[in-house]
């Protein structure tokens, strides 16, 4: 019920995924992202616990591969379970259990990773990747749209899709990016429209947190 593509930025080591469904709210549950740690989608029958897991195996200095098999070690049913990963020197993993839902297939590119299910055919993941790759746009977080609307316009999800996220983390705890539309009738549409919202202040609300007294007025009431 989702297709997804995860990515490290070679130029600043900075990591990203973007991801849509025909379900409600699938970055909520799919999306994982640590900086300076690594990246993780967890989807097809999602178990969100895998995120984490891989995620704090790779902390303490696993690679994607040790820390994907010791968290599907952990999981009752890993034949449900898709899931990819990259780690922090952009090694990839991935694992599509035979239980995967309807047309499902993972392709890895450099520091990259594509992979869905319930597609409408194989192809989409090759695109969403291409698109991706293929990408001449500066922005990192435009890369990975890029490649989303690249997989849409390659027929998709066999199903509508209703709900679509795009997450990158960089040099600071938080993610500098993290915007969802967790129902729609045109959600990467809609996540396009967001990005482009939130390109011009993404800056100013990482100094926000790291100096305030270095961050700009919106003008709004009690903002000084």
């Amino acid at each position: 019920m989702t297709f997804s593509l995860i990515a490290r930025d070679p130029a600043t080591g900075a990591f990203g995924i973007v991801i849509s469904s025909s379900s409600p709210a699938v970055a909520a549950r799919c999306a994982h992202a640590r900086a300076g740690v690594g990246v993780v989608a967890s989807q097809n029958v999602t178990n969100p616990a895998l995120g984490p897991l891989v995620l704090d195996a790779m902390a303490t200095g696993a690679d994607a591969d040790t820390a994907l098999k010791a968290a599907l070690a952990q999981e009752k049913f890993p034949d449900y379970r898709q899931v990819a990963v990259i780690d922090a020197h952009g090694t990839t993993a991935i694992h599509s259990g035979s239980h995967s839902l309807g047309e499902h297939t993972h392709t890895r590119g450099d520091q990259a990773v594509a992979a869905g299910n319930l597609l409408a055919h194989e192809r989409v993941i090759g695109a969403l990747l291409a698109g991706y790759a293929d990408s001449t746009a500066v922005a990192f977080e435009q890369r990975l749209l890029d490649g989303l609307n690249a997989a849409l316009a390659t027929g998709g999800e066999a199903s509508p899709v209703h709900s679509a996220g795009l997450m990158v983390v960089e040099d600071v705890p938080w993610p500098v990016t993290d915007l969802r539309i967790d129902y729609s009738d045109n959600p990467i549409g809609d996540l396009v429209a967001l990005w482009k919202l939130w390109r011009p202040q993404k800056n100013d609300y990482r100094v926000r947190g790291v100096d305030p007294t270095r961050a700009p007025s919106y003008g709004v009431a009690g903002d000084l």
